[in-house]
């Protein structure tokens, strides 16, 4: 159901002040359970594989699921009419974001950072990595329930994995990676996936700005976007006026777009280069 103007704007005030109390990411759960539902494809079918994923899905979701697959196909359903292409988008992502670390590795990286890293799971199931430091950063809350159940599935927090908790928009980032450890003279890598566009404009700025003044040679990040006009509702679309309104009832609402054929100017004005941006079929990479 569209809403009108006033609605939106009344659900995003609400939003955004429920953000700052920040609880825990309810999208940082959707994702995983896109992983989830992916990883028990058979082997020959899936584009990804997370063992860990379920971990951090309620299991009164999972439960309902299996007892009601009927009513789980319809809400899949109904959520593919609203969102056309949006979970495989997703999925395709997951390994887009797998196939470009592992490469990174075997490149000859030396640092992991993982902004936003919500539920992320690459440090314990991606190969090689566990000879890598790993930062993953993000807000207390999020951060907070991930370490307990990290924990609770290994015994112990792994090693070579430092958490950071960061609240983007009132934090800063650089100190804090800093004063974890974090090497501004190594080659990194940072993951930022399904994050910017949850941020708002001046700390995007803040975090790149880092990023490009305390990264070795060779260093890159990774990253996606949506365009500035589903974010600032002018799009005719209504798939992206759909996806717009339920990040907002969500608690999440978008607030960073990059205008649509944009994103080379954007980076190269940061201080970017080699920037590839492209939808299907394309890498995006950045150094």
């Amino acid at each position: 159901m569209q809403k009108s103007n006033q609605d939106t704007t009344s659900l995003e005030a609400n939003a955004n002040m429920d953000m700052k109390t920040k609880r825990t990411s309810k999208m940082a759960e959707m994702i995983a359970l896109h992983r989830v539902a992916e990883s028990m494809m058979p082997e020959g079918q899936r584009l990804c594989y997370d063992p860990y994923a379920i971990h951090f899905v309620d299991p009164e979701t999972m439960e309902f699921a299996r007892r009601n697959p009927e009513k789980t196909k319809e809400m899949r359903e109904h959520y593919e009419r609203l969102f056309p292409g949006l979970g495989n988008s997703i999925r395709a992502r997951v390994r887009y974001f797998d196939d470009f670390v592992k490469s990174s590795i075997e490149d000859g990286l030396e640092q992991l950072v993982i902004l936003g890293a919500g539920y992320d799971t690459r440090a314990f199931r991606i190969d090689g990595l566990d000879k890598i430091t790993v930062f993953d950063v993000d807000h207390p809350a999020t951060q907070k329930v991930k370490v307990e159940k990290v924990r609770k599935i290994f015994g112990q927090l792994p090693q070579h994995v430092a958490y950071v908790p960061v609240d983007f928009e009132s934090e800063d980032l650089g100190g804090k990676l800093l004063g974890m450890g974090y090497d501004a003279s190594k080659k990194s890598l940072f993951v930022m996936e399904g994050l910017v566009m949850y941020l708002p404009p001046q700390a995007v700025d803040m975090m790149l700005s880092f990023i490009v003044r305390n990264s070795g040679k060779g260093s890159r990040i990774i990253f996606d976007y949506y365009p500035q006009s589903l974010v600032d509702g002018t799009s005719e679309l209504e798939a992206a006026k759909n996806i717009r309104n339920y990040v907002i009832e969500q608690g999440e609402p978008l607030q960073f777009g990059i205008k649509e054929g944009g994103v080379d100017s954007f980076l190269a004005e940061r201080g970017f280069s080699h920037i590839h941006n492209v939808t299907s079929g394309h890498n995006l990479e950045i150094e």
